[in-house]
């Protein structure tokens, strides 16, 4: 396997762009190399199988997706109550409506998982330790709601997205009220 991260990381996001752009049967190594300007063949240097290159897709998601540090760290200080837990949310919501094309990428692979069980098992993998991940620093910030309401939250913000990044059904509405609401609503 190639070495340049540099270069891989250009891959995996132009394979991302080519899942937003085209969905799950436009992403083929000639597409990644096409749109990250690459001469053909390069992408299959990196990623020998289709295999291989939604699991780096699954892993480049992850780091587009997540929190910085400064994030983090701004609301360690503050005392864990609702509105934290709202605010948390809020980012998570921001982040992944900021990076449409990742989210989009990512709904699209969440589509293929439905057909492809060696997708799905890459994929479902990284959702479980993700979900795992969010339960345990729930719990150790303080904040409110243990593991159920933390996967009734994943429902919720799917389904939001899902919404908000398509065809919304009430566009007037701010995302951040229906997290308001959602939060006011799951943690009574």
């Amino acid at each position: 396997m190639a070495k340049n991260e540099d270069r891989r990381r250009a891959l995996t996001d132009a394979g991302l762009s080519a899942l937003a752009r085209f969905g799950a049967r436009g992403l083929t190594h000639r597409a990644v190399d096409q749109i990250a300007g690459v001469p053909a063949g390069t992408t299959s240097n990196y990623f020998r199988s289709r295999d291989t290159l939604i699991a780096g897709l699954v892993d480049r998601i992850g780091e587009r997706l997540a929190p910085t540090a400064e994030d983090l760290e701004r609301r360690a200080s503050a005392d864990p109550s609702p509105a934290l837990f709202a605010d948390y949310i809020r980012d998570i919501v921001r982040r992944l409506s900021s990076d449409r094309e990742v989210t989009l990428a990512l709904f699209e692979l969440r589509l293929e998982s439905s057909r492809r069980p060696e997708v799905a098992a890459v994929l479902g993998a990284w959702q479980r330790a993700g979900f795992e991940g969010d339960v345990a620093f729930n719990s150790e910030a303080g904040l409110p709601g243990g593991r159920r309401e933390i996967a009734l939250f994943h429902y919720a913000i799917d389904g939001l997205l899902l919404d908000r990044l398509t065809n919304p059904i009430d566009p007037e509405t701010s995302t951040d009220a229906i997290i308001d609401d959602l939060v006011a609503g799951l943690l009574r």
